[in-house]
């Protein structure tokens, strides 16, 4: 089939879906006009039809805040950082060129520096169906443009979890590739060496055409790598890593019982469930912010902070602005530290074909972040600040749902894994 659907009426479709993003406005910060929009899609739509290839025509698409939309302020999640690009990301034109019509920027914490999607001078994303709760961040506007149905697909950015867990809030897959395959020309870095681009979507399928459709080598990003076309696929059933008993640690009411469904789900599938120690990962985890790579925050934005301190979230101020003063020596010991734990991961991974956690710990309330915003998004991030510091890629997954609410899962694996981590999600559906 070319393109993800082709609707009778495109303009209609296009009204309807925008009539959608009423019900959470706080989720944008910057909306295309209907009427551009509009003709846009009705033109890929009628080209689809005339038979070219566009595998995303149909496809309506969130971009979160700190990616470049030609044409739309690149704010980062703060009005006086914004400047108007003049093309597109990389992966966004990529998207382009495939069929998929961009919707608009979407908000999120800002400077991509959260876990909880309330950190944003455009306002706290509430959660798409308990405006009670937190969308979860950085990447919070996307996760709701898609849990809305305003969206079929959404780009996030994932450096500690931010493609993860909103996803998991939201009942969504949150696809985030190994490092580098999605370039990140034309994205605001949060940590340059760390970042990755992410798809979110309903159907792991979309997220995962999206994530196929924006990667490959960019000349413009010295971190962009290519995919070995030959990478790992599931050869019989899967063997999957779980935590040790007693290694997940505290987790809101009835999450523990839903991943224990989860891992059951899986077992009774076929697969062969092997207890993990994921304390080595845990303390990695620990290292992103509380180690010296949080200093590569205040390379990124650091000196626009310093010279703005009152147009910068207080949290997110605070947060790279301590980090200017890290000794050099004690990123060293921590790179000394991540060379021994990639080590340890490896072993893991050799004997795996993926490592099966939940995704975040809790649900927070807007009321709770108040109270404690570090404390709070330092909890969010427990299974998914690894990641990328380990060069691991992940899929988040629907796992059911707790007191009416959506419950994740993620499998994580190493680099380069990401068509293998599809087919084990897939294994128990």
């Amino acid at each position: 089939m070319n393109g993800i659907g082709i609707p009778a009426d495109p303009r209609a479709h296009v009204a309807s879906r925008l009539a959608r993003a009423a019900a959470r406005p706080e989720a944008w910060i910057e909306l295309r006009p209907e009427a551009e929009i509009a003709a846009e899609f009705e033109e890929t739509c009628a080209r689809a039809s005339a038979g070219e290839h566009l595998p995303l025509a149909g496809a309506l698409v969130a971009v979160k805040g700190n990616i470049d939309v030609a044409g739309l302020d690149t704010t980062a999640g703060c009005p006086a950082f914004a400047y108007r690009p003049d093309r597109d990301a990389t992966a966004v034109g990529r998207l382009r060129d495939a069929g998929a019509v961009v919707l608009g920027a979407t908000n999120l914490d800002q400077f991509a520096t959260g876990l909880v999607g309330t950190r944003s001078p455009y306002g706290a994303v509430r959660h798409a169906t308990d405006a009670a709760r937190i969308s979860g961040g950085s990447s919070s506007g996307s996760a709701v443009a898609v849990a809305l149905g305003v969206a079929d697909v959404a780009l996030g950015t994932d450096t500690a979890g931010s493609g993860r867990v909103p996803a998991a809030f939201h009942g969504l897959y949150g696809v985030k590739p190994t490092k580098g395959t999605v370039p990140a020309t034309g994205v605001v870095p949060a940590c340059r060496s760390l970042d990755v681009v992410t798809a979110m979507a309903a159907d792991l399928a979309l997220a995962e055409l999206a994530v196929a459709i924006m990667s490959g080598p960019d000349e413009h990003d010295p971190l962009s790598r290519a995919m070995p076309e030959a990478s790992a696929t599931l050869v019989g059933a899967p063997r999957i890593g779980v935590p040790r008993p007693g290694q997940l640690g505290e987790l809101a009411p009835g999450w523990a019982e839903a991943f224990g469904a989860a891992c059951a789900r899986y077992a009774a599938s076929g697969a062969e469930l092997v207890e993990v120690d994921i304390e080595p990962f845990l303390d990695v985890a620990r290292m992103l912010y509380d180690g010296a790579f949080v200093a590569e925050r205040y390379a990124a934005v650091g000196a626009f902070v310093d010279a703005h301190p009152g147009e910068v979230d207080p949290t997110v101020g605070g947060i790279i602005g301590r980090s200017r003063d890290i000794p050099a020596w004690r990123l060293f010991q921590d790179f000394e530290r991540l060379d021994v734990a990639r080590r340890t991961a490896g072993a893991v991974f050799a004997d795996l074909d993926a490592l099966l956690l939940p995704t975040t710990v809790e649900h927070p309330t807007l009321a709770a972040v108040a109270a404690d915003p570090v404390g709070v998004n330092s909890r969010l991030g427990r299974y998914t600040n690894f990641a990328n510091l380990l060069d691991l890629a992940a899929v988040a997954a629907p796992a059911g749902e707790v007191d009416g609410l959506p419950f994740g899962v993620q499998f994580v694996g190493p680099a380069f894994s990401d068509r293998l981590l599809g087919e084990v999600a897939r294994y128990a559906r």
